[in-house]
């Protein structure tokens, strides 16, 4: 495995979960994804054209509301899961085939898109779930024109610290992968290429009235994916004491006896600069990157 991949991320358990095709976005996706799109009202120039990237568990909801901000803009619809994924992402998104928005200049368009296609790029709570977060990145950043911004959202190191500290206490294995600090995703935007990344984070927290709740909840927002996780599958019985357990050990007073479970919230920003050329004594530049240069020079001028 390459050094610069998470050390506590299964690459083949995050494929599968990758692969799944959620029957809605989870609650706290869309909750994510709303308070998001509020940070877009500090947007001066609103994007010709943008992509939201895998949005069918990254929220429905939210995209409507990206969407409906940026109403003249054209949407590019990136699911990235798998063809079931595809298909669930043109059921939600697409137009119905006797409707004339269908061939409007306005109706959403499938698949990446190309390179230096959009002005904007979204993606919601989908980054800590990746298993080489890199390549991930440097995708988005090659969607992106020059002057275009990257938006996205993701958990933090603080993510479900009470459950944490009760699989320590136990002698249990982790119950989830370690995520990855805000300002180490800055440093991987930045060796990206982008430029100025903003990050920033907020906790939530959740209460459940019942264990049983609580681990609905946790199946739909992601899978442990942490290579020394349970290797094996446990009875009915480890799981009745699981919920015995959680029940007694994450009942919160201030929370009025409920079940409390900490969610770290990541946002960040970052933009595209237009490519730099280091001098040489001869320098080779991407046909693209020429190009991009050429018009942020004719830019200047005017």
């Amino acid at each position: 495995m390459s050094e610069h991949l998470p050390p506590t991320i299964d690459p083949a358990a995050a494929a599968r979960w990758h692969a799944m095709v959620p029957q809605a976005s989870p609650w706290l996706h869309e909750e994510v994804a709303r308070r998001m799109q509020d940070r877009l009202q500090w947007i001066v120039k609103p994007p010709a054209a943008w992509c939201d990237w895998d949005p069918v568990r990254g929220g429905i909801e939210g995209h409507a509301l990206v969407g409906q901000r940026f109403a003249q803009a054209a949407s590019h619809i990136a699911e990235t899961s798998s063809p079931a994924g595809e298909a669930a992402a043109q059921a939600h998104f697409g137009k119905a085939w006797w409707s004339p928005a269908r061939w409007s200049s306005a109706a959403p368009r499938f698949g990446v898109p190309p390179d230096g296609g959009v002005q904007m790029l979204w993606s919601n709570m989908a980054l800590h779930m990746a298993a080489d977060p890199q390549a991930l990145i440097a995708r988005w950043y090659k969607a992106l024109a020059v002057d275009g911004y990257l938006m996205f959202s993701c958990l933090g190191p603080d993510t479900l610290r009470e459950l944490r500290a009760l699989y320590a206490a136990l002698d249990w294995p982790a119950p989830g992968h370690a995520m990855t600090d805000m300002h180490d995703w800055g440093d991987m935007l930045v060796q990206a290429g982008f430029a100025e990344p903003v990050m920033d984070m907020e906790r939530i927290v959740l209460t459940f009235a019942t264990p049983a709740r609580l681990l609905q909840e946790l199946r739909g927002l992601g899978r442990n994916l942490h290579p020394q996780r349970f290797p094996s599958l446990r009875g009915r019985r480890w799981h009745a004491n699981l919920e015995q357990t959680l029940a007694e050990r994450l009942a919160d007073a201030r929370q009025g006896g409920q079940l409390a479970l900490t969610f770290e919230i990541v946002y960040g920003h970052a933009f595209k600069p237009a490519p730099r050329v280091r001098m040489e004594g001869s320098s080779a530049v991407a046909l693209q990157d020429m190009r991009d240069m050429l018009r942020a020079g004719r830019h200047r001028e005017r």
